[in-house]
């Protein structure tokens, strides 16, 4: 007999009280990468999942980003929804003037379908080599052809380090490609490896954008600042402030640390961008042109 399948485990829940930042945050700001999550009885997570969150609502989320004073945001689908992506566009359709979005598809999607996702403010697709519900990286290709003239791009949440042909297929691919969590590599490796190097040299040819975000998931601190992860963020802004995007990762649903205070988080860009003008450009202009706003 076969044993039932045990349910996914779950992670807590984002910081109940977050704390408004000391930062400056520029006008027209963006929060390029966070999620939204429940309710489960209306939209429910993939069966084969890596994990069970916690609800997360998009009016939740709204009220992150006033505190913090930042206007726009960019909800990218998460694993656990699969390729289910009603949560996404209809967020996306209740705040068309603040919200854009990264959804997950696969190659039974129809050119219809694409359309209304257009049509909702979706942006981008995810490939995910980290988390079950993703879409393979072999898939990209084919899904890159699919969205090509949408003029969307293709965001990979993967490990650079342990993808060492990730340079030869963004040029196959065509379109624009940008690059999770700094690539999502532990930062004992350091700025100098040879997978980091070669995220640098593909930021600086205009292959790819990366997002400086969830500083939690590979650091080998036990919280903030998690200084280890500084030199890689300023690394990446060295070498192509132009192709840098800004995330809080809210609810932070993959963190295994101390559940951040969304303040003090966005503080980190001061340590990782000390230059306010090119902050700006990393919070406010990147994002236009990258999600087409």
């Amino acid at each position: 007999m076969t044993s039932p399948k045990a349910e996914p485990p779950p992670v807590p829940p984002p910081h109940p009280h977050p704390s408004r930042p000391r930062i400056a945050i520029p006008k027209g700001a963006w929060d390029c990468h966070c999620h939204v999550l429940g309710p489960a009885d209306r939209y429910p997570y993939w069966p084969d999942r890596s994990y069970t969150p916690p609800e997360a609502p998009l009016s939740r989320y709204l009220a992150l980003l006033d505190l913090l004073g930042v206007e726009h945001g960019v909800l990218v689908q998460p694993s656990v929804y699969g390729t289910d992506n009603r949560m996404l566009t209809d967020s996306l359709k209740a705040e068309p003037r603040r919200l854009r979005g990264v959804a997950v598809i696969d190659a039974t999607v129809s050119d219809r379908e694409l359309q209304a996702m257009h049509e909702a403010g979706v942006r981008g697709v995810r490939v995910n080599l980290l988390f079950r519900g993703g879409v393979s990286f072999a898939a990209a290709e084919a899904i890159a052809d699919r969205i090509r003239a949408l003029g969307w791009h293709i965001q990979f949440l993967l490990d650079i380090s342990q993808t060492p042909d990730l340079h030869q297929a963004a040029k196959r691919l065509r379109l624009p490609i940008v690059i999770d969590h700094m690539g999502h590599f532990p930062a004992s490796h350091g700025a100098t490896s040879p997978a980091f190097r070669d995220l640098r040299a593909m930021l600086a040819e205009g292959l790819a954008w990366v997002k400086l975000s969830a500083p939690y998931l590979f650091t080998r601190q036990p919280g903030m600042p998690y200084a280890d992860v500084t030199p890689i963020a300023r690394a990446l802004v060295e070498a192509a402030p132009e192709r840098c995007v800004w995330g809080t990762d809210w609810p932070h649903p993959a963190n295994k640390l101390a559940m951040p205070d969304d303040g003090p988080l966005t503080d980190l860009l001061r340590d990782w961008v000390p230059d306010e003008a090119v902050r700006r450009r990393i919070l406010a202009e990147n994002p236009k042109a990258l999600y087409d706003f």
